[in-house]
C-alpha cells in the first residue's frame, strides 16, 4: 500500500503532461528524427537522437516564446549543425508536421476514461493549441482544462505555466496532483509550487534519459504505465463504463 487512495481523498483535479505521459513522443519524434538521418547517410541509435535532441529543445524553449512548430524546425537545424549536415525546408516541415502522427500509448485512452469518473482531468501541455488538438484525436478526450505553452508563452520547466494552470483551473494547489513522464519538464517545477506527483516511469529499464534532460526530484508516487497508475487509484477490479461513441 503506497497510500495513494488516502491521498486522492483530498484530489479535485488530475492534470496531465501529455507527450512522453500519454502521447509517445518517443517513438514517434525518434522515426521522424530517422528519415532525415537517413536521408544525409548518419547514423545514430534511437537513444543518441533522442538525447540530441532533448538538449537543444530544451535551449530553444528556454529562450523567447516561439511556437512549438518553430522549436522543432530551430531544434532540427541545431541537431542537424552537430551531426554535419543541413536539412531542407521540406525535411523541416515534415518535423514539425509528425506531431500528429504521434501515437498515443495503448493504455493512455482507457485509464483516462476511468480517472474521468471521479476526477476533473487537466492538461498542462508544451505545445500549440493546433498540436495538441491533433494529438487528442488519438485519446478522444474531453478534458476539463487544456493549457498549452501557447496560452502560457513559455515551455515547461517555466514556473508560469503551472501558474496559469493553477488559475484556470481555480482550486487550491492541495487539491491537485500532477501526473508526468518527465522529471525535468514537470516534476521539478511542480515541486517547486509544491504540488504532488505521480511519475509515469515509461522509460524504467531503458537506456539514456531519452527526450528530455536528466533531472532529480522527488514525486509522491511512481507508476510504469497509466493503468497501474490507474488500478492503484481506482482498484484493478473497478468496472469500465462503456466507452462513448
Amino acid at each position: 500500500m503506497d497510500g495513494l487512495k488516502e491521498h486522492l481523498g483530498g484530489i479535485k483535479v488530475l492534470t496531465f503532461d501529455v507527450y512522453g505521459t500519454l502521447i509517445d513522443w518517443e517513438t514517434g519524434l525518434n522515426h521522424a528524427l530517422q528519415k532525415v538521418f537517413q536521408a544525409h547517410g548518419v547514423q545514430r541509435s534511437e537513444s543518441e537522437a533522442l538525447q540530441l535532441f532533448a538538449q537543444h529543445e530544451a535551449q530553444v524553449g528556454a529562450g523567447d516564446y516561439l511556437p512549438y512548430r518553430d522549436v522543432l524546425v530551430e531544434t532540427l537545424k541545431r541537431v542537424a549543425h552537430d551531426l554535419g549536415f543541413e536539412p531542407d525546408d521540406g525535411e523541416l516541415q515534415a518535423l514539425a508536421d509528425s506531431v500528429g502522427d504521434w501515437p498515443a500509448f495503448e493504455d493512455s485512452r482507457a485509464a483516462l476514461l476511468r480517472l474521468q469518473r471521479h476526477f476533473k482531468l487537466a492538461v498542462i501541455t508544451n505545445c500549440d493549441d493546433e498540436h495538441f488538438a491533433l494529438s487528442n484525436r488519438h485519446l478522444r478526450i474531453d478534458f476539463d482544462y487544456i493549457i498549452t505553452a501557447e496560452q502560457a508563452r513559455s515551455y515547461k520547466p517555466s514556473l508560469n505555466n503551472f501558474r496559469l494552470a493553477l488559475g484556470t483551473i481555480g482550486v487550491r494547489r492541495e487539491e491537485v496532483l500532477h501526473v508526468s513522464e518527465s522529471l525535468f519538464h514537470d516534476h521539478v517545477p511542480a515541486r517547486q509550487l509544491g504540488l504532488a506527483c505521480v511519475w509515469i516511469h515509461r522509460r524504467q529499464g531503458r537506456p539514456g534519459p531519452g527526450a528530455t534532460p536528466a533531472a532529480v526530484a522527488q514525486p509522491d508516487f511512481t507508476y510504469p504505465d497509466m493503468r497501474s497508475f490507474a488500478d492503484a487509484a481506482l482498484g484493478p477490479d473497478e468496472q469500465h463504463e462503456p466507452e462513448r461513441p
